[in-house]
């Protein structure tokens, strides 16, 4: 075959097998604009429209581009993406950038079971910190509701253990608490490049402890992590019960703070209001600073809009009149305007047309359910012991006093109702019940509405004040 012809027979072969494997709509806005540039010396380099579309790809499919030009081809191959960075000279206004699947991305995720002798300690030019570099304190922006975090992570970025130790940072999902972790941890590593610093989600450190108390090393587990100078563990509320990995956290978190090294954990919610967790826990949770994350405020969306629209290339083609009606319609979380950029960006590249205030009033409406709350357990909890007048510890309780044990059968109903828990894990929140406890406590709020007037009006009384 003709080499100049060979890329484009390879891509075309690649996109048969892609096509087979993700949904049309998604082949369509994600494959479908991709050109095939060149195959030369086992590299293989494709054209993609802007900056975002590639970041976007590395994000969620460069897994399977990699392992169809491998399979196409034979062998493992270098991929490179040539972006367009000036859409009225596209031969000039273009950069060439590598997927950094294999070397970047996937190195910062490995888990530190899979070192080749298991959890040794590392020299620093090996050192893995699981830190997305791509998420510093320039794009972390300031407003009122994230002022006092952001003004603590920076002391703490400057000297490490120093005042705030441990820094626990809580607030709702989406505020930011993930970025604001890997913003300090990587300005920690910039201004101390000797430090070993160590990001981890909750989940995967409990993977990690089990894995190794099932290969009889939970002692190299805790000698690993007390060997750290900056520990940040993400989502601390899910080990919540998990008594064996609290255990061996306990050990870390206190040999750490013994040495003088900075510790950074972050929650959906205060120590106070965390359940399951162990009070010797919670009692060193609050030796340092607590910090909350709010919501966005409408300013800081805004900051948040336009700094993700230069970044994608769409600032040409984004009015202020549409920024205003994002900011005003999407409260909740950072992701959620993210996510509205995204899909104007990808509705812009499919249909080939500029963004326009239509388009982004259907795209927000299919987005996010505008006048829904998000209702979580915890937000149940809260109102029908307001509305009852039983303290939330009675309602945990064994007690079986009539009106304490009504309340707890409408939050189990509730639950249900508003959440997608199972019930074993609604039991589990509510007083560490099994499931066929929250069977029984839902039967018994039907069977009564069936037959109560007085309480059928309760129930949509509650569901008012929790729906408002």
């Amino acid at each position: 075959m003709n080499k100049e012809k060979l890329h484009v027979a390879i891509w075309e072969q690649c996109l048969g097998i892609i096509k087979d494997n993700i949904d049309k709509n998604v082949f369509n806005t994600w494959f479908s604009p991709i050109k095939p540039l060149e195959y030369e010396k086992n590299s293989f380099t494709i054209q993609v429209p802007s900056q975002f579309f590639y970041e976007y790809l590395e994000e969620k499919y460069a897994n399977l581009i990699h392992a169809t030009l491998s399979r196409i081809i034979g062998k493992a191959v270098t991929l490179n993406y040539r972006v367009i960075v000036d859409k009225t000279n596209k031969e000039k206004g273009q950069t060439t950038l590598p997927s950094d699947y294999f070397a970047g991305k996937d190195s910062r995720r490995t888990n530190l079971n899979e070192a080749p002798n298991g959890l040794e300690k590392k020299s620093i030019q090996d050192w893995v910190s699981n830190l997305n570099n791509r998420l510093t304190f320039n794009n972390f922006f300031a407003g009122e509701s994230n002022k006092l975090s952001r003004t603590v992570g920076e002391a703490i970025a400057q000297n490490p253990s120093k005042d705030f130790n441990p820094l626990f940072i809580h607030g709702s999902p989406g505020v930011g608490k993930t970025h604001l972790c890997h913003a300090i941890g990587n300005k920690i590593a910039e201004n101390f490049p000797q430090k070993r610093i160590i990001y981890i989600s909750s989940h995967l450190f409990q993977v990690q402890f089990t894995d190794a108390s099932r290969k009889n090393i939970a002692n190299d587990f805790i000698t690993f992590y007390q060997g750290v100078d900056v520990l940040i563990i993400d989502d601390i509320q899910d080990l919540a019960g998990k008594t064996a990995t609290l255990n061996a956290f306990f050990h870390i978190l206190s040999h750490l703070h013994l040495l003088g090294k900075q510790i950074i954990l972050t929650a959906d919610k205060s120590p106070v209001k965390i359940q399951n967790m162990e009070a010797r826990l919670l009692s060193r949770f609050k030796w340092g600073m607590t910090a909350e994350l709010n919501k966005p405020d409408i300013e800081l969306r805004k900051k948040i809009l336009n700094n993700k629209i230069k970044q994608d290339g769409l600032s040409l083609n984004i009015s202020n009149e549409i920024i205003n009606y994002i900011a005003e319609n999407v409260t909740e979380h950072v992701r959620d305007l993210e996510g509205i950029i995204t899909s104007l960006m990808a509705y812009s590249l499919v249909y080939n047309k500029e963004v326009d205030i239509e388009l982004t009033k259907r795209v927000v409406n299919k987005s996010i359910d505008m006048g829904k709350k998000h209702i979580t357990v915890e937000k149940i909890e809260e109102v029908v012991s307001s509305y009852f007048k039983i303290d939330l510890e009675k309602i945990h309780s064994r007690c079986r006093k009539r009106e304490i044990a009504q309340a707890r059968h409408v939050i189990m109903y509730l639950s249900k109702k508003y959440t997608n828990f199972s019930n074993a894990h609604i039991g589990y929140l509510i007083g560490k019940r099994d499931h066929a406890t929250v069977l029984h406590g839902r039967k018994v709020v039907e069977d009564t509405m069936e037959v109560d007037k007085g309480f059928r009006m309760t129930m949509n009384n509650i569901e008012d004040l929790l729906t408002q």
